[in-house]
């Protein structure tokens, strides 16, 4: 197997429930998507649903679902704050996430209320909590 393929970007955090968020440019926005591991459980992804532009989400809530062949399960919010941007390319091509969870994969891209860090695992505390 690919072994780029289990690596752990290094430039995001990550939740307990497999999401990561990656700091953009401005000190407040950051993207959300889920990790590499989290599409692998999942299996093949049929469909994403993510909230509305301008939709506030709460750090620690739902914010949105994806299903897969196999199952449905919920996305956590990592960070508190207003969605600013979603992903439309995965409404018509949810298998997106499973080709590229790090890049084109992202789902949300939100304003953030504070800094995000209370809960959220480096790269390495998240490898090591998925055992790679």
């Amino acid at each position: 197997m690919d072994q780029d393929a289990h690596t752990t970007p290094t430039d995001r955090r990550y939740t307990a429930e497999h999401e990561w968020i990656k700091q953009e440019d401005a000190d407040d926005t950051f993207l959300v998507g889920i990790t590499s591991f989290a599409q692998e459980q999942l299996g093949d992804i049929v469909y994403v649903e993510l909230p509305k532009v301008g939709d506030r989400i709460e750090a620690g809530q739902p914010f949105g679902v994806v299903e897969s062949v196999k199952t449905a399960s919920d996305l956590y919010a990592p960070v508190s704050g207003e969605v600013l941007e979603v992903n439309a390319a995965l409404v018509d091509e949810p298998q997106i996430v499973n080709d590229d969870p790090y890049q084109g994969g992202w789902m949300i891209r939100v304003k953030a209320e504070g800094t995000p860090s209370e809960g959220l695992l480096s790269a390495e505390q998240y490898a090591d909590q998925i055992g790679e």
